[in-house]
């Protein structure tokens, strides 16, 4: 096929970008040629557009092993074990495909976390849908559970949380941003940098097909309405060949004959081999026709660009491959020799005794695009007034009631009961919670984990949106015992050409770097996944927060539910009244302007640093943090989940009843405690400046607002469970 730059063009590269490429080659690429450059010339690999952002961001800490820049963080947990862990996005191919998108973006970030050497202990997800209303919502929602559950369940690893949010934003661009936590020991931490010369280059894993070939690239463009004829470029996956690659893999790995290790993800052989071979300043040299395919007359082109799922690409110690080659053998999986290490700085391709690829791998990753884009900044919005008449006619319980099954925030239990989330037998902490937790396996330790996103506050004001979605992972983490230790993010954005989709990136950015600067909460690992956007349509800014900490002793660990009757209820943090981008503001008054909460870093850090003192001193019976909904949204969270009530006493300073339950102030905790622990408590709050109210007293089985205003918990139950089951049941 003769290459110019309407066939570049097509591959999405820009004119000026083929032009650099001729340049840089001296000469007029081939197909194959043009095809590596379009795989890692993209907004999915080269990170083009936000490369010169994401250097702003904090990414060392003291229990920080590894930061941005392999296949996954690494944090240490002491003991001579760490934790490996990333999100990812799979947006456009579970759009396309809900249920194999889903099911692969699982896959894939399972395979990050264990080409690393860690056996995943943990999957979670952040997953964004359309209107209820809209024609697809259901079946997508529908299809992504599915395709989330099979890959996990058939794994076995267990899923402990997650997040499911609508939104008409994502009617033609839904996000499934996917989650894996592993399990190594610090010595046997493996990485993707090539090292040595002549070094065998090995392939494992499944043979090579024609499915997901352009799949790095479909991920970098906006969807229009051909989208139907993208389903070739989706992935198909099978999870019971990855959990061979997996014990295939740790088996090869508990002994010394690798120096580096990738999976084959986003453009395949293409990225891993590049990536390998960039990072050790090395070349790679790769036979084509070794390469194990499952379908006849593949083309060099096919071969590289494939995204086929369960493969690695594997540099061995000399002498190693009959050794390797048994183990691979053993779990039936392919094992070829496909190439060598060498000095030559290339990517050098041979197929029927050819030379059809001679790159520097320079010219593929240094010599990228990265482009300082114009962006527009935002201003903060001026804040409502709430009308008196709005609300004067309004009755707690009636909007309780309705925000308890807003689909934001009701139950999203038939979707986690369709993961299996105590396979393995550490699940200490189940969906549900404000985090789930694991234990690590035969010690006392366990780990937390949870994901957040908070799209209408970034889409008011991406700065402090930015800053709320961390506070709101650190919080989580905080509300069950658990120490914060780092963070991953997945950054879903529209397209990055245009000015205010950028501008909502780069504050967004911004917003999460000085929070986890502050919260020491650093970012260790991350994806960014722009163009989510159908013709001029882009989605409302959703950056997903991956939030991991530890507990030193998994028997202090918190749950949400009220335990006691008589117990005190207090809520740690002030309430101001803010209404403005609240759930309440949104879908009660129909009001979508004004400014999101602030955000104040001191207080977020000195409010969960002192209620970590108390949780330690075992003062806390159950706690959680208040967000989305508002403080009686939270209360009755902790009723339905106890099978308790509460017994509420009157505010004691000036707020109207509306915005002191259904204000979203950031900062705040509830927390239960028993009578005895009142007054130690409040000299521990006291000593560190944190404010407090007495909110009121577990009861046996009603939500008492006052003499006038109860409901009973068997009420909240039925509210807080009936949309979802109903919604997905017609």
């Amino acid at each position: 096929m003769i290459v110019n730059e309407q066939v570049a063009i097509d591959h999405g590269l820009k004119k000026e970008e083929y032009k650099k490429i001729c340049e840089l080659l001296e000469r007029t690429p081939n197909i194959t040629e043009l095809g590596i450059f379009s795989a890692m010339w993209n907004e999915h690999c080269s990170y083009k557009s936000s490369r010169l952002h994401l250097k702003k961001l904090p990414t060392k800490g003291k229990q920080v092993i590894q930061g941005p820049g392999e296949n996954a963080g690494v944090i240490d947990i002491g003991d001579n074990d760490a934790i490996v862990f990333k999100i990812e996005s799979h947006n456009h191919p579970s759009f396309i495909e809900p249920y194999q998108g889903a099911a692969t973006g699982v896959g894939g970030i399972m395979r990050d976390v264990f080409t690393m050497g860690a056996r995943p202990i943990a999957n979670l997800n952040s997953i964004h849908f359309g209107s209820p209303q809209h024609k697809k919502t259901k079946n997508l929602l529908r299809g992504v559970v599915h395709g989330i559950g099979g890959y996990g369940n058939c794994m076995g690893v267990p899923t402990i949380a997650g997040q499911t949010y609508f939104d008409s934003s994502y009617n033609g661009n839904i996000l499934v941003n996917a989650m894996t936590l592993g399990l190594v020991k610090k010595n046997k931490i493996f990485y993707s940098k090539a090292a040595g010369l002549n070094k065998p280059v090995i392939y494992v894993g499944s043979k090579t097909g024609r499915d997901g070939i352009h799949g790095a690239s479909m991920a970098s463009a906006s969807f229009d309405e051909k989208i139907e004829e993208k389903k070739p470029t989706v992935q198909v996956g099978d999870p019971f060949t990855e959990k061979l690659l997996l014990e295939a893999c740790l088996e090869l790995m508990a002994g010394d004959s690798i120096i580096a290790i990738q999976d084959m993800g986003a453009a395949g052989l293409t990225s891993s081999s590049i990536e390998m071979a960039s990072k050790g300043n090395l070349g790679i040299e790769i036979n084509l026709n070794k390469v194990p395919c499952r379908e006849s007359k593949m083309t060099p082109y096919e071969i590289m660009l494939s995204e086929s799922q369960e493969r690695m690409l594997i540099v061995l110690e000399n002498g190693k491959e009959e050794q390797a080659k048994k183990i691979f053998d053993k779990w039936n999986l392919d094992f070829a020799i496909i190439g060598k290490t060498t000095n030559s700085k290339k990517i050098e391709l041979f197929f029927n005794n050819e030379k059809v690829t001679d790159i520097p791998v320079n010219t593929l990753v240094e010599n990228s695009p990265m482009y300082d884009r114009k962006w527009k900044k935002a201003k903060l919005p001026k804040k409502n007034r709430i009308k008196k008449e709005d609300i004067k006619n309004l009755k707690i319980l009636d909007v309780l009631k309705k925000v308890l099954s807003n689909p934001n925030i009701c139950s999203k239990e038939w979707i986690w009961q369709q993961y299996d989330h105590t396979v393995m037998g550490d699940t200490i902490q189940k969906p549900g919670g404000d985090s789930g937790v694991v234990r690590v396996h035969g010690t006392d330790k366990a780990v937390a984990a949870s994901v957040d996103s908070s799209a209408v506050y970034c889409w008011a004001h991406p700065l402090t949106g930015g800053k709320q979605v961390v506070c709101e992972s650190f919080r989580n983490l905080i509300s069950v015992g658990a120490k914060p230790v780092a963070i991953t993010n997945c950054l879903n954005f529209g397209s990055p050409e245009n000015e205010e989709n950028m501008g909502e990136f780069v504050e967004c950015v911004q917003g999460i770097g000085e929070a986890a600067e502050y919260l020491k909460f650093p970012v260790v690992s991350g994806n960014v996944s722009f163009y989510n956007q159908t013709k001029e349509e882009g989605i409302k800014p959703t950056p997903s927060i991956g939030g991991v900490g530890i507990i030193k002793d998994y028997k202090k660990m918190i749950t949400m539910d009220f335990k006691k009757v008589d117990n005190i209820a207090l809520v740690i943090g002030k309430t101001e009244g803010h209404i403005d981008q609240s759930l309440f503001a949104r879908n009660i008054l129909d009001e979508k302007n004004g400014p999101p909460p602030e955000i104040n870093l001191f207080n977020e850090k000195n409010n969960g640093e002192t209620l970590l003192k108390l949780i330690d001193k075992g003062y806390v019976k159950s706690a959680h943090d208040v967000s989305l909904g508002g403080l009686i949204t939270a209360l009755s969270k902790m009723c339905i989940k106890g099978k308790k009530g509460i017994s509420l006493k009157k505010p004691g300073y000036l707020i109207n009843q509306i915005e002191y339950f259904f204000s979203e102030d950031q900062g705040r905790y509830i927390i239960e405690i028993e009578k005895k622990d009142l007054k130690y408590v409040i000299e521990i709050l006291d000593k560190n400046s944190v404010h407090y109210d007495e909110i009121g007293t577990v009861n046996e089985k009603e939500l008492i607002i006052d003499d006038k205003s109860k409901v009973s918990i068997d009420d909240l139950i039925k509210t807080h469970n009936y949309w979802l089951n109903n919604y997905m049941s017609k």
